[in-house]
């Protein structure tokens, strides 16, 4: 099984953008997207255990799963410089919400250099790739657990 259908189209429409300033400015247009956890899920200051490991953007990440057992994903961006934590993170929400949970255990952590190339430096390629790591670890354990927001 390959990507969810979601998921995949954003990348694909990425893809499509054969020049790079295009592709940064696309990837700045859904970091400008992005919103916040509401506080119906998290308050500050954020459990730790939410925090992804190793990323300069001080990212946090919440999975849970909606009435239906579907994947709701969350996301705080403590840095306001973190343009691509929260372009990821708006990707991930987009193409995992409403999804099954198994749907995050398909999200490979190459995903990053295809939506950000291959470009990235170490430390931020570390921290893109843990905010797939958590959200994939979450989605198991709000899956063990049933987890529905609230």
């Amino acid at each position: 099984m390959g990507l969810p259908p979601s998921l995949k189209e954003i990348i694909d429409d990425l893809r499509l953008l054969s020049d790079r300033q295009d592709r940064i400015q696309a990837l700045v247009a859904l970091a400008e997207s992005f919103r916040e956890v509401g506080t119906d899920t998290a308050l500050r200051p954020f459990d730790e255990s939410h925090r992804v490991p190793g990323c300069e953007s001080e990212a946090f990440a919440w999975v849970n799963l909606d009435l239906e057992g579907k994947l709701a994903l969350d996301f705080a961006v403590e840095n306001p410089q973190g343009v691509s934590a929260k372009a990821l993170a708006e990707v991930l929400k987009r193409g995992l919400n409403g999804e099954p949970p198994d749907a995050a255990a398909r999200v490979p952590e190459e995903i990053i250099f295809e939506l950000f190339g291959s470009e990235l430096s170490m430390g931020k390629s570390l921290g893109l790739s843990n905010m797939v790591r958590l959200v994939k670890a979450l989605a198991r354990e709000a899956e063990r657990s049933g987890a529905a927001p609230g």
